[in-house]
């Protein structure tokens, strides 16, 4: 080996040079003028020099460079301007492939990672070295900012109230979407549930910047949003913030306030009789009087010095809260909600009678998509238009405890056979409404032509009323189908009109009791409609203990409630499948779920059944 050739140690390969260096030449001379100026295109000429760094090939023009990742119509336009000016100041014949003078040789790590430093930058360096300041490597390096909310923003507002949550002696360590936006809203300058005018994003979209940055996570279905150690961090760094804002504050009031004593010393007599008829009306029309900012911050920290809240704050807490959870009697209308499937599709003719029917007898109704049943009554808020904007705000729609699954003859035979039947009454049960109606509808001469017969559809009919706990009813046709929802609408509307209407969260079912119904105020808890229709999608993600009560409704014989039994005991296939590995005898597990009892009257599965189930999960290869 010549002693000149130099000696490699290693497996280290030296990079290959770039085929194109004029190309790359040009890219970084752009990278570095979009850096000087402060251009975020600069990232895009950075992300076209690294393609043109691994690609091998020469390239003859700039069109060919569309193939590479990150090369698009605008660089290849430029590129291609700049070789026909060297072709016009080197001649056509001149070489693209060979290096410039002068320019840094291709592959190089300066072309892949470092950006030309910009001039305030070298200025600063200058700087740092003549104050003796460290010039090490790291000198020119940008550190990461850290992710700070801003102020009274959606990110602020749900750090604080998900910190306060954990404060609170006792409690449960998270909060449900509806509750949080509640607490929140306060501490919010936007609404977390309407976006402003001419955007589509509200305050609750800087929740999923929060899950993001690791400082908020999000467990369960449906959510429950709770901080993580990083939130729990900066949470608490941004109370204490508030709160010594907040001193400060008022340590600046009462300072000007001392001020003003000391300066003007001189009473005022004449007005002592005004600002005694003005308290004496705050005190009784408090929800008139609109208190300041300095009133507000005093009256929130009298809060926390003393832990016995203030009239003020007791005042803007009550008056809060009925525009916040609650729609009070006069402020809503009954309104029917028809599943849209109920009008489109199969007998068009028949289906759009239903809604003809509807509109002559003079039915508020409207036509959405419906997760679970046909027919529905929502509490929907009466908003009034704003001026300057086309269409009225959406007012809130809170869901009442009335569901209707729709049934014709022919349509309940197929639905038992396939399996539709059970599993839509099982939805209905789950869905959260705890008044659910089976509407029978007759299909005259067809029924003589079904596949079952009408001995099983009335068993079926009965063993819903009886079983089930639903409320039948039987019409004869599309007309005393309509006159129904009708009589339903008009009996729900006269039902409601009087009452106080609670919003709370599907979670929080059972925690009904209210200020209302403390003061004697006929009140009731409904859900809303975004929660219930979401909480009801039939293709959710399922929990293994879901998929598995899935699983054995199918088993011919086996219903809901045995399947609820047999939950209760084994909660996963994982579980079943070790009580089976424990047992002694092939009779053993035969027997094992036998004596599992289930329903109102506390019945036995039975062996048979439980039989079945462990040649269903215990069987090795194909079921005979």
């Amino acid at each position: 080996m010549p002693a000149t050739e130099p000696v490699r140690l290693g497996r280290k390969r030296a990079l290959p040079s770039c085929p194109n260096p004029l190309f790359l030449k040009w890219l970084t001379e752009l990278r570095d003028e979009a850096k000087e100026k402060g251009l975020k295109i600069q990232y895009t000429y950075q992300k076209a020099i690294n393609s043109l760094n691994k690609y091998p090939l020469p390239l003859k023009n700039a069109k060919e460079a569309k193939i590479l990742q990150n090369f698009g119509d605008g660089i290849c336009k430029i590129l291609d301007e700049k070789l026909q000016r060297y072709y016009r100041e080197n001649g056509a014949d001149a070489s693209i492939h060979a290096l410039p003078k002068g320019a840094p040789p291709p592959g190089r790590s300066d072309n892949n990672i470092i950006l030309a430093p910009s001039k305030k930058k070298n200025a600063a360096v200058d700087q740092g070295k003549d104050g003796g300041g460290d010039g090490g490597g790291d000198g020119g390096r940008k550190k990461k900012r850290e992710y700070v909310p801003q102020k009274r923003s959606g990110g602020y507002a749900v750090l604080l109230t998900l910190y306060k949550e954990t404060q609170v002696p006792g409690s449960k360590g998270y909060m449900f979407k509806m509750e949080l936006q509640a607490e929140a809203q306060h501490l919010c300058d936007k609404s977390f549930t309407v976006p402003d005018l001419g955007s589509k994003y509200t305050a609750w979209s800087s929740v999923s910047t929060l899950i993001q940055k690791n400082l908020v996570i999000k467990t369960h279905n449906p959510a429950r949003y709770s901080l993580t150690e990083g939130g729990l961090t900066l949470a608490e760094r941004l109370a204490s913030a508030e709160q010594t804002n907040t001193d400060g504050d008022r340590e600046a009031v009462r300072s000007e306030l001392e001020a003003t004593e000391e300066d003007d010393p001189v009473v005022d007599l004449t007005g002592s009789d005004e600002d005694e008829e003005e308290k004496e009306e705050n005190r009784i029309h408090p929800a008139e009087r609109q208190p300041t900012v300095t009133e507000v911050s005093c009256d929130v920290d009298d809060v926390r010095s003393s832990g016995k809240p203030q009239d003020s704050q007791t005042t803007m807490t009550t008056s809060r809260k009925p525009n916040a959870e609650c729609l009070l009697p006069g402020t809503y209308e009954i309104m029917l909600c028809v599943d849209f499937i109920e009008t489109t599709g199969g007998s068009h003719h028949r289906k759009q009678e239903l809604v003809k029917e509807l509109q002559r007898n003079g039915v508020n109704f409207d036509i959405r998509k419906l997760n679970v049943g046909d027919f529905l009554w929502v509490a929907r808020e009466k908003v009034a238009p704003v001026a300057g904007q086309l269409r009225a705000p959406v007012g809130r729609e809170l869901v009442l405890d009335y569901i209707v699954e729709r049934k014709r003859m022919d349509d309940l035979c197929g639905s038992i056979i396939d399996g539709r039947f059970r599993e839509q009454k099982f939805r209905l049960k789950r869905c959260g409404l705890h008044k659910p109606i089976y509407l029978v509808e007759e299909c005259g001469s067809a029924a003589s032509h079904l596949s079952l017969p009408e001995t099983t559809l009335q068993q079926a009919i009965v063993n819903t009323q009886v079983v089930d706990g639903f409320f039948v009813k039987r019409v004869q046709d599309v007309r005393e189908s309509a006159a129904y929802l009708t009589i339903m609408t008009r009996f729900l509307t006269k039902l409601y009109q009087n009452r106080t209407l609670i919003c709370r969260s599907r979670e929080l079912e059972g925690d009904g009791g209210s200020d209302e119904e403390e003061r004697g105020l006929p009140s009731c808890s409904l859900m809303s409609f975004a929660e219930f229709n979401h909480g009801a999608v039939k293709n959710k993600c399922q929990t293994v203990r879901e998929v598995f009560a899935r699983q054995l409704m199918q088993i011919s014989g086996l219903s809901g409630d045995k399947a609820a039994a047999i939950l209760e005991h084994y909660s996963t296939p994982h579980s079943l499948l070790t009580a089976y590995e424990q047992c002694a005898s092939e009779a053993e597990k035969e027997k094992l779920l036998s004596s599992i009892r289930y329903g109102k009257l506390k019945r036995n599965l039975g062996p048979a059944l439980s039989r079945t189930v462990y040649q269903l999960y215990c069987t090795q290869g194909a079921l005979t």
